[in-house]
């Protein structure tokens, strides 16, 4: 059962687990569930996501009920009109805040203006050694994508040599067979914690808050980190 954060005759929200797919791809044969088909079970009714999370990623997940607000909400979303706020794990630590502004590239090799900023709200300090040192360093920060671009966050934090912990693709791959050996952990800690935007029907400002799951707070709390 999905965990659903907000609900009107037009949109839904729900706090999309960390590993589930938005919808089916042909680049995760694997996969058996998605947002888009549980959603549609569980409420009754056709749903169409408004903007995506990559799989790994837990979080405020949207969808429309209708087609007008579907469009809509894609166009605020295009537009940069939206306010996303994300929650994430990093190595090491970073500073008090930082304001990232490193283009980044499509896939078909366009570039493209990429913007984030972010604030640490913790760092922590573990008495895991690695590599040469004799502790592990890690910081919780809050990450404002002024932007909103293909593993936007994943490839900002890598840039400035901090990545997100349990990103394979562009994370640390020493740091998670860390985590994997000493704490079973497999999930990749980027959270999308907060959405604002104008409801496409009532024009009403709408703010959204997705708890933190369980896997995450696991780590939040043997790393004594608090928000």
């Amino acid at each position: 059962m999905l965990e659903i954060i907000y609900q009107d005759e037009h949109l839904i929200a729900i706090n999309k687990p960390h590993g589930l797919l938005v919808h089916q791809s042909s680049i995760a044969r694997d996969a058996t569930e998605f947002a888009l088909q549980m959603l549609r079970d569980q409420v009754g009714k056709h749903v169409s996501p408004v903007h995506r999370l990559d799989r790994k990623t837990g979080g405020i997940l949207l969808f429309a009920f209708d087609k007008e607000s579907e469009i809509a909400m894609h166009q605020q979303f295009m537009n940069a009109e939206t306010e996303k706020k994300y929650l994430a794990i990093l190595r090491g630590f970073t500073p008090e805040a930082m304001n990232i502004d490193y283009p980044l590239a499509k896939e078909n090799g366009t570039m493209q203006d990429a913007y984030t900023a972010f604030r640490t709200l913790s760092h922590s300090e573990i008495n895991v050694p690695f590599g040469k040192h004799l502790t592990s360093r890690y910081s919780l920060v809050e990450a404002t994508p002024k932007t909103g671009r293909m593993h936007q966050l994943r490839r900002h934090f890598s840039h400035i040599l901090h990545p997100i912990i349990g990103d394979r693709t562009h994370g640390c791959n020493k740091q998670n067979k860390l985590f994997l050996e000493h704490w079973n952990m497999t999930t990749m800690l980027l959270h999308a914690s907060e959405l604002s935007f104008i409801h496409p029907k009532t024009s009403t400002k709408i703010h959204l808050k997705a708890n933190l799951h369980d896997e995450f707070k696991r780590v939040m709390s043997f790393m004594k980190m608090e928000l």
